[in-house]
């Protein structure tokens, strides 16, 4: 399963990126606004550090404005992926910009349905937002688990599953036990997850035991 940074915050991406530990990154409206800077400019700068995709979503709902705001995104570098709502114009603008070459990322996912209607739209990506669905009691991975039983039974579908809104590390693991293609995470959660008391306690122990032998290697 491949791993996306979801934010856009330069010294978080770069830390991540220089460990090996991402292969992408998303971003949005609100992880734009977090950081408080320009949208090309932030977004060129991401790109020129990750070699993998970087969604940039459009922020109008409209196909024509969609169209425009896609072009302007898709200059911005090579490895530009356009993110597109879950709506009627979205799917359409995602059919349009997939028949012209473009990687898209259809977000907002939270029904198999939607899924679907996306992959036959030919996205590159879908979103499932996982967390946001355990918020209102439904259950998020069970989501990621629909969307990949109807994937699988298709071999001309080939868009991939984004698992999104992943806020801790038993959401990853689910994710990634169903199958998900990618899991895009917040910077914070992919540094928990090499967290484990018995690696530290063992650490802990080794580090002692071999200050007792006096040595230096």
């Amino acid at each position: 399963m491949k791993f996306f940074a979801d934010t856009a915050e330069i010294d978080a991406i770069a830390e991540l990126n220089d460990i090996g530990l991402i292969d992408g990154v998303t971003t949005n409206p609100s992880l734009i606004l977090k950081s408080g800077r320009d949208i090309l400019e932030v977004t060129k700068e991401i790109c020129s550090i990750v070699s993998g995709p970087v969604s940039a979503e459009v922020t109008s709902l409209d196909f024509e404005n969609m169209m425009r705001e896609a072009a302007v995104l898709a200059k911005v570098a090579k490895n530009i992926c356009i993110k597109l709502p879950l709506t009627l114009d979205g799917l359409k603008a995602c059919k349009a910009l997939t028949s012209e070459g473009h990687k898209t990322n259809v977000t907002l996912c939270f029904s198999a349905n939607q899924a679907l209607l996306a992959a036959k739209a030919g996205a590159t990506y879908i979103s499932p937002f996982v967390g946001r669905l355990d918020d209102i009691n439904n259950d998020g991975a069970q989501l990621i688990e629909d969307i990949r039983t109807i994937y699988d039974n298709y071999a001309h579908l080939h868009t991939q599953i984004l698992a999104a809104s992943l806020r801790t590390p038993n959401h990853v693991s689910a994710v990634a036990k169903i199958g998900a293609d990618v899991a895009t995470i917040p910077p914070n959660v992919i540094k928990t997850l090499v967290n484990h008391p018995l690696t530290d306690g063992g650490l802990a122990q080794f580090t002692a035991d071999w200050k007792k032998t006096g040595q230096k290697i």
